[in-house]
């Protein structure tokens, strides 16, 4: 990753929730890569970019206020082989990030080819509307019902019809009504 500011943030926090190692190099960096960097979650190289960095790196991001520097990281990291995503620049980037909702493992991603960022952010924002923080529990609930049903059901189209049942929005709001009940939100 090259560049620390707020764009880079996000990008940074996308790649530590895939799991990736990531490496970030800028002079400067926002208050939370500082704090990753602290907890060991990244490394941070508080300097400039160099050509070195990008030695045995696969995939690279370059989130910077310089257009000639952009060139220069997409020029290398395609000369190395790594992919390359110069964040707004479509013309630079080997793939693009889509905008993601994460509700624990369900994660809905949006993407418009780089065509459009402001969209998919704007999609990003409402799909976070409608599936709420909720939606995290009840798939938990609904992995533990799978289990369970794969464990004592050898039928696999009744298994399957269960499994859809367990996944209906009828299914879901039954889930929170019982939900509200037991954390004592219910409505009067």
């Amino acid at each position: 990753m090259v560049g620390a500011g707020e764009i880079g943030e996000v990008k940074i926090a996308g790649l530590l929730a895939a799991g990736a190692d990531v490496h970030v190099v800028a002079p400067k960096a926002t208050k939370q890569v500082k704090k990753w960097a602290r907890e060991g979650r990244l490394r941070w190289l508080h300097r400039e970019f160099r050509d070195s960095d990008l030695v045995e790196c696969l995939l690279v991001v370059a989130a910077t206020s310089s257009g000639k520097l952009h060139k220069r990281i997409s020029r290398l990291a395609r000369r190395r082989g790594a992919l390359c995503n110069v964040v707004d620049v479509p013309e630079l980037c080997d793939f693009y990030y889509p905008a993601v909702v994460r509700r624990g493992a369900l994660q809905i991603a949006v993407s418009t080819g780089g065509e459009s960022p402001a969209l998919a952010q704007r999609l990003r924002k409402k799909l976070e509307q409608e599936y709420g923080p909720e939606y995290e529990a009840w798939l938990r609930q609904l992995g533990k019902s799978r289990r369970k049903l794969s464990a004592i059901s050898r039928d696999l189209s009744e298994r399957k019809t269960k499994l859809h049942a367990l996944a209906s929005e009828e299914s879901f709001q039954t889930f929170l009504r019982k939900r509200s009940v037991v954390c004592g939100k219910k409505k009067r």
